[in-house]
């Protein structure tokens, strides 16, 4: 079977700061830029990896979720609870020097794991 992972969602409620992360800080390249203000859909993805792409979506906006979801949607993507990936690098100091100078949020630095990455 040939499968491959094209696309993954992670959801967005500003989607100028989202933007500004992953195609400025993190040098992702804008595959589509869809809709407007809260309601847009952005597709982003690291130039050399044209087959695999992060929608940054609103999360609420399916019309069958109910007012209660939303909030607490809204609850855990505060948290950063909600939705997450994991990015690799061969440069962890490097780049994450880069997010450092990106005006970014930093919740938590590099940090050796006991499972064996860092």
């Amino acid at each position: 079977m040939d499968i491959s992972i094209h696309t993954t969602v992670l959801p967005h409620d500003d989607p100028d700061a989202s933007l500004a992360f992953y195609r400025d800080v993190l040098g992702f390249e804008v595959r589509k830029d869809v809709g407007n203000g809260k309601m847009r859909w952005i597709t982003v993805g690291p130039a050399d990896q044209p087959d695999v792409s992060l929608l940054l979506s609103p999360p609420a906006v399916d019309p069958g979720i109910t007012d209660g979801e939303r909030r607490t949607i809204a609850e855990m993507m505060a948290k950063g609870t909600y939705g997450w990936i994991l990015l690799a690098t061969e440069d962890l100091d490097g780049t994450f020097e880069k997010v450092r100078a990106g005006n970014t949020e930093i919740v938590q630095e590099p940090t050796e794991q006991p499972y064996g990455i860092r």
